[in-house]
């Protein structure tokens, strides 16, 4: 987890840098659902790479927005789903949902 003085003085910008990326916004979204498993969310994420899918999830980890929970199953079965931090989100992720269903419906 970066210290208060690793991240930017504009409250937008620290935004941008935990959650700005496009997979980390879609990955963030579909947990806004349920936990996902690793394979479930690739699946979900037309284009995204494994690598891609492995560090965003590690960094959302690091930064305390995602939990990570490995259950003691044979073979282990790990779930991903938002934290409480990650939870505080949900209203910034629907705003941006609605906002972009209002201005498709105005291009038509």
């Amino acid at each position: 987890m970066l210290t208060k003085a690793e991240l930017p003085e504009c409250p937008v910008a620290t935004t941008v840098q935990l959650i700005g990326s496009k997979w980390k916004l879609l990955i963030i979204q579909n947990l806004l659902e349920r936990p996902w498993r690793f394979n479930e969310l690739r699946k979900t994420l037309s284009g995204i790479s494994q690598k891609v899918l492995t560090d965003s999830l590690r960094s959302m980890e690091s930064d305390g927005i995602i939990t990570r929970t490995i259950h003691p199953e044979v073979p282990p079965r790990v779930e991903y789903s938002l934290s409480e931090v990650g939870e505080t989100m949900r209203p910034i992720i629907k705003s941006l949902e609605a906002w972009g269903t209002d201005y498709k419906q105005n291009l038509e």
